[in-house]
């Protein structure tokens, strides 16, 4: 009986894989801001939502404000929690160049969103584009799930969105390349080839991505960002809501409220606290 007892508090071993792709896609945030910039139906989505609860909002996953902001220039107060620090101290520095009242508005917090506790409770609890497909295992969704409730008021509402599993992603061969137009790339100052390489674990439902930039004429400089998403199923992400306590109450395929169906990229999924 010691001998098991002890090896139930041996810690779980690093997956240093998954670690490194949870992280590095956020180090640049340059880079970050460049890429989504176009990506503006989900801001305008979540800004309604805020504004619909009248505030205040807790995002996870706030990275440097790109949804944030938008709902802090409608009036709207917003916490975000986030592991990513260069993405939060762009945060910062973007704050600096807005409105006092904006400014106030906003407030960044480093951490786990599994673990992070904030002592106060929201009407509107968000997790956006993607930041729970770096929940990889069962325990770290229930860990990050019991935060969500806690930090909800009573009527509260938690929206997250989730890209939808795409067969046809899922079965890319590692080793296929697909090639994207070549760009300048904000941070090196260089144009760059840009390349990617899929990778599916289907024992842990986790889709690898291997993003290479190639400066041009300098190959010798390249390098590889990874990026690790768990691949949820709707059916499945529902009873995860469900046997933690939470109610779904909506589930849409876009951010316009059309119904989730076999052609929808993305999956929103509303929740109230159950009971």
């Amino acid at each position: 009986m010691k001998a098991r007892a002890t090896a139930s508090r041996r810690p779980a071993r690093r997956d240093r894989e998954l670690e490194a792709g949870s992280l590095a896609h956020y180090e640049d945030a340059a880079y970050y801001t460049s890429t989504y910039a176009s990506r503006i139906a989900d801001v305008a989505f979540y800004v309604d939502l805020a504004e619909r609860a009248r505030g205040p909002v807790l995002e996870y996953g706030v990275g440097n404000g790109r949804i944030a902001l938008p709902i802090a220039r409608h009036g709207i107060e917003v916490v975000g929690v986030d592991h990513s620090r260069p993405m939060l101290g762009d945060l910062k520095a973007r704050l600096a160049r807005e409105p006092g009242e904006v400014r106030r508005r906003v407030r960044g917090v480093h951490g786990d969103m599994r673990t992070r506790r904030l002592r106060r409770r929201f009407p509107l609890v968000v997790c956006t584009f993607n930041t729970a497909l770096h929940l990889y295992m069962r325990q770290d969704v229930e860990r990050f799930l019991a935060r969500v409730r806690e930090h909800m008021t009573p009527r509260g509402r938690f929206v997250v969105d989730l890209s939808t599993p795409r067969f046809e992603d899922l079965a890319r061969g590692a080793s296929k390349v697909y090639h994207a137009p070549r760009f300048r790339h904000p941070t090196a100052g260089v144009l760059v080839k840009n390349t990617e390489h899929f990778d599916y674990d289907a024992a842990r439902q986790v889709l690898f991505v291997s993003m290479e930039f190639e400066p041009v004429g300098h190959p010798e400089q390249g390098w590889v960002t990874p990026l690790a998403h768990r691949q949820f199923f709707p059916q499945e992400w529902e009873a995860l809501l469900h046997y933690n306590g939470l109610r779904v109450v909506k589930v849409e395929g876009d951010y316009h409220g059309g119904p989730l169906t076999k052609e929808s990229d993305v999956m929103v999924w509303h929740a109230r606290l159950e009971g």
